[in-house]
């Protein structure tokens, strides 16, 4: 099923052919570092070079892997049998796989592969950010309730709940950065990760050359932190992307009804209800982000293996490593079209925030008491007993307060107090933090 969420670029990316052509490559340098060091012929890797550019590893190469692998049981192997079976270069079997254990060609070509993987969901992220960033400049100065505990609670800046996503989001992009720079390493130092049948130098010429770092103490295995460091990041990421799809999942309830996601032509909310819209993209967002949390349990089970390896984590990772970075990537672009789409209704925006008949400015009237002299506990209870009295006879509390006797605010002075102006003096200051 997970198919189903992947774009073009990550299809192709963990499609089993790629991963073969970056064990070839893997292969290919360390036998071009060995040449310069004098322990192949010189040669070797050109031929290898040139029979792969003449016949390029595609989906039957990985078919023929399988057959291999059905007698063999043993990936590497099959995958080396066939390679020079494909090139039909018989002296290439002397040379090729000199020195490595299979984990050097298979977790260096695998981090070679996240490394690319997160510099798709890095892209992906850029225009959810510009969206968010969008609809912060637009709603800056519009007056919308605020909520806790999913009460109303004060007046807001409508547009200030999306400069709060922009900056979790920029966060996030910290994070994606730190991770990919983590998992950008090479590792080719031997059975038990001592060198003992390679070279270091070699291994830098093959980290180079991939564009990654070195891993500078290993085992058998590249350490399994730095995979889950990049599943935490994926997690957090979700949770972020899950935070902004509940949020608007909840303006689009009936009853609130302040932004609803974009519904195309013909699109159908129900097979018994016509006039259904449903936030299913953005429920579909909230399902997917449970994915990459698990994911990062299996992740970080996988941090301790016996002694310097064994092969628990292997089969974990065959299904949450494509899953999670596919996940990612699917989330960022459905996200990035919602927001593209997003209706706001400015109008219930208003409605929703006088929908409780001057509550929400409850506590400004509690402030300006006190400053006219009001003792605070006496000044709480003028408001909260008009307050209750404004829930249960769905009377104006400020109509209320200006028939109080113990209230000593009339007219324009205590009409002040419900200018929803008063709670957005500060977001220009806000704003101005990311330059806006």
């Amino acid at each position: 099923m997970i198919a189903r969420y992947q774009t073009p670029e990550m299809q192709a990316l963990w499609s089993e052919h790629r991963k073969y052509q970056a064990w070839a490559e893997v292969e290919a340098l360390a036998l071009e570092g060995w040449e310069k060091l004098g322990q192949v012929p010189s040669g070797t890797t050109q031929r290898l070079r040139a029979a792969l550019a003449q016949k390029p590893i595609d989906a039957s190469f990985a078919r023929r892997v399988e057959e291999i692998e059905e007698e063999t049981r043993h990936d590497i192997v099959a995958f080396t049998r066939a390679l020079v079976e494909w090139t039909g270069q018989a002296e290439l079997a002397r040379w090729l796989h000199l020195g490595l254990t299979s984990s050097d060609v298979v977790d260096t070509a695998q981090n070679l592969l996240l490394f690319e993987a997160m510099g798709l969901i890095e892209a992906a992220l850029e225009p959810v950010l510009e969206r968010l960033k969008a609809l912060a400049q637009r709603y800056r100065n519009l007056p919308a309730v605020g909520r806790t505990h999913g009460v109303h609670a004060e007046p807001t800046s409508f547009g200030l709940r999306f400069l709060a996503f922009y900056a979790a989001l920029l966060r996030d992009k910290k994070r994606l950065a730190q991770a990919r720079s983590s998992i950008g390493v090479a590792m080719l130092s031997g059975s038990v990760g001592n060198y003992a049948h390679l070279e270091p130098a070699l291994e830098a010429y093959v980290a180079e050359r991939l564009g990654l770092g070195v891993e500078p103490v290993s085992t058998q295995v590249v350490p399994r932190d730095r995979h889950a460091e990049l599943l935490a990041a994926l997690a957090i990421l979700g949770a972020n992307l899950e935070r902004i799809a509940v949020e608007l999942r909840h303006l689009q309830r009936t009853e609130v009804l302040e932004t609803q996601e974009p519904f195309a032509y013909k699109q159908t909310g129900s097979s018994s209800m016509p006039h259904k819209k449903n936030p299913v993209a953005l429920e579909n967002l909230s399902g997917l982000a449970r994915l990459l949390r698990a994911n990062l349990q299996a992740a970080l089970e996988n941090i301790a293996l016996w002694h310097e390896r064994d092969i628990s984590h292997s089969s974990v990772e065959r299904v949450i490593l494509p899953d999670s970075t596919t996940l990612a990537h699917y989330m960022l672009r459905r996200l990035e079209r919602v927001l593209g789409g997003l209706v706001v209704y400015e109008a219930r925006v208003q409605q929703n925030l006088y929908l409780t008949r001057g509550l929400v400015f409850s506590q400004r009237v509690l402030g300006l008491l006190i400053e006219a002299g009001l003792e605070r506990q006496a000044a709480y209870e003028v408001v909260q007993r008009n307050a209750l009295r404004a829930w249960e006879e769905g009377s104006s509390l400020q109509d209320l307060l200006e028939a109080d006797p113990a209230c000593p605010l009339k007219g324009e002075a205590l009409a002040q107090a419900f200018d929803p102006g008063y709670f957005l003096r500060h977001v220009e200051a806000i704003y101005a933090r990311f330059g806006l």
